[in-house]
């Protein structure tokens, strides 16, 4: 009798099951590095549990001889599943798959609870059929040159019987993995041990991969192909982040959940993941523990322009590692280098959290470099670099990518600081209420102009409702809700007048901010500094309307009630968390995703336009806090 998809199978790779050899190495063989028979691609498959499933493909092969080699291997049916390749659902043609990418296999119109077992090796172990090597990068880009070596010790290492070393800090799986010496050389992440993965080993269970994460704008799984993302796209190595790839990689060491509670096998077999792995770096300590009035100007404005350029929603203190720098001269000289990446590079706009936001370095203006540098990013180029290199990155992360990048260059030329600008893309409380941030205000009014300039249709309409996430869920909406009519509610009703009228966002903006200045007369210093070939409209002019603003989707547990609360909860032990439980109530107010190419573009010319006014009401703001700061100190005795 098959098993069905809910079921244990017995199998983590079974590449041997199919005629032929299906991976890059060949019994008795050693595979060249970077070559593949003509016309053939080799691809890992993982389903939404975890496992890993190495093959070839011929170039007639399709998605479907996909799904049969895996029915094979698994003996479930795949009829009911989907094979996705990033944001694309492949139906049949494979051309846009290039050779050592991932595939996620993912059911249909199924629930996924965490009470949904874990397709996972229990029994016969097939994994010495794979006739892959113990670890290999997924691609075989020049930039990954640094991680080569690395791969190349974690080998050696691997086959001397040297084993890695589990990371217990964290809510995820991490492992170092050593060299023959006995040192770390790299720390690696599975992608299906992520927090709320179902093979995280440390209870943070109840999420298919594909599915909103630790952050909902960011899914389970895919963490770490942003942790790549993050070290490709820091040019010249300017922040210092350490070389990271993709990888396959074979150890006894990594978790699978036996069963349906995130319950652990006794016994070790061998299991293939995918995994982020990053060149481990020896340092003396984390920012967390050590005094920032020591940290160098530079390497705090290096970090925090990536950090903004990718959208950081998690640079705290404890992945900024502290290298002391040794040398004559260079006595309590330090550097910094940043590490955890994963939750950059959302899929709309996110709150970031940056931890040098209120260090005194972030208040020093950008050196000459440090804007020529800003100067010479390129977004496009950028975007077309990432779709080479990591061909599974999601458009919508690419959007945020773009525009994050040119609010910085922006932002830069017109003269603001790094504290400045993180200011602008912070969110802020106020009655307890989550407001969005001065970054997000503009782009809801450019959203608004472009509204205005369209002619409604129904298929328009449909674009607008789409949910964000893009999941085989029967009940996955009810995660989440929509924010905008809730938001005007709180927002533009109590300023509303006689017509029924709310107050603008940007007004409501300009008015918070007017309350915080002493006088008028600093506003309009920072308007005259203004070059005067910029042409900049009053922010009354920008003034909206709530009522016809497009908002993104909210998760406000507290609106939605218990029965949000309690999804994914079935059946969970008492001493596993679920992942509901864990995750805090978040609202996304613009998308970026759903915007046609045509409107997109026009989206991000009146993005530019409206950005100024802007500037110049944070620089007044800027003024207003140090005339209030001088007067302070000036009258103490």
């Amino acid at each position: 009798m098959s098993r069905k998809l809910d079921s244990p199978v017995q199998t983590q790779m079974a590449v041997s099951l199919f005629k032929g050899p299906m991976t890059g190495e060949y019994p008795g063989s050693k595979r060249v590095e970077g070559k593949q028979p003509a016309g053939r691609r080799r691809v890992y498959v993982q389903t939404e549990t975890g496992c890993v499933f190495g093959m070839e493909l011929d170039r007639g092969d399709s998605a479907h001889t996909v799904k049969r080699r895996l029915q094979i291997a698994l003996n479930v049916p795949t009829d009911e599943s989907s094979l996705t390749f990033g944001d694309l659902v492949l139906k049949n043609d494979l051309s846009a798959v290039r050779n050592d990418s991932p595939l996620l296999l993912t059911r249909n119109l199924m629930h996924r609870s965490s009470s949904t077992p874990c397709l996972s090796p229990t029994g016969r172990d097939l994994q010495q059929r794979d006739w892959s090597g113990p670890i290999e990068i997924l691609g075989n880009s020049d930039r990954f040159a640094g991680t080569k070596q690395v791969v190349k010790d974690i080998k050696k290492a691997i086959k001397m019987g040297i084993d890695p070393i589990p990371v217990h800090s964290g809510l995820g799986g991490a492992y170092y993995f050593r060299n023959t010496r006995g040192d770390s050389v790299a720390i690696v992440k599975p992608t299906d041990e992520e927090p709320f993965a179902p093979n995280n080993p440390k209870g943070f269970v109840g999420k298919a991969l594909g599915q909103p994460g630790l952050k909902r704008s960011v899914r389970v799984g895919e963490t770490g192909f942003r942790e790549v993302a993050a070290y490709l796209l820091d040019k010249d190595h300017s922040a210092n982040v350490p070389p990271t790839a993709l990888v396959k990689i074979t150890h006894s060491i990594f978790n699978i959940n036996d069963g349906v509670n995130g319950n652990k096998p006794q016994k070790k077999r061998l299991v293939s993941k995918i995994a982020s792995c990053q060149q481990f770096i020896k340092h003396d300590f984390d920012a967390s523990d050590h005094g920032t009035s020591s940290f160098p100007v530079a390497a705090v404005h290096r970090i925090g322009i990536l950090d903004i350029r990718i959208l950081n929603t998690d640079r705290h203190a404890g992945n900024l590692l502290v290298r002391k720098l040794d040398g004559v001269g260079r006595f309590g000289q330090v550097d910094l280098i940043p590490i955890d990446h994963g939750l950059c590079l959302p899929e709309c706009l996110e709150d970031p959290y940056f931890e040098w936001i209120h260090w005194p370095q972030a208040s020093i203006p950008f050196s000459d470099d440090e804007l020529d540098y800003i100067e010479k990013l390129n977004p496009v180029e950028e975007c077309d670099m990432l779709r080479r290199e990591l061909p599974m990155i999601r458009e919508a992360c690419l959007r945020v990518l773009v525009l994050c990048t040119i609010f910085l260059k922006e932002s830069a030329a017109y003269g603001l600081c790094l504290a400045e600008i993180g200011e602008m893309m912070t969110r802020e409380f106020r009655s307890g209420e989550e407001e969005p941030s001065e970054l997000e205000v503009i782009c809801m009014e450019a959203r608004r102009m472009v509204a205005e300039r369209e002619v409604p249709s129904p298929k328009a309409d449909v674009g607008v409702e789409e949910f964000l996430f893009d999941i085989d869920c029967e009940d996955a909406e009810s995660d989440f809700k929509f924010a905008a009519e809730d938001y005007v509610t709180r927002i533009a009703s109590p300023f509303g007048n006689g017509s029924g009228h709310g107050r603008s966002l940007l007004s409501k903006l300009e008015e918070s901010i007017e309350e915080e200045e002493d006088s008028e007369g600093e506003e309009q210093q920072a308007l005259a500094s203004l070059p005067p070939s910029k042409h900049i409209p009053s922010v009354a002019k920008l003034s909206m309307s709530l009522k016809t603003t497009s908002l993104g989707e909210k998760n406000f547990p507290k609106y939605i009630g218990a029965k949000t609360e309690n999804v994914h909860m079935a059946n969970t032990s008492s001493g596993h968390r679920s992942a509901n439980e864990q995750l805090p109530a978040s609202m996304s107010f613009v998308k970026l995703a759903d915007m046609n190419e045509d409107d997109w573009t026009l989206f991000l010319e009146k993005f530019q336009d409206l950005l100024y006014p802007a500037f110049a009401k944070r620089k007044s703001v800027t003024l207003g806090q140090r005339q209030r700061l001088r007067l302070g100190t000036s009258c103490q005795f």
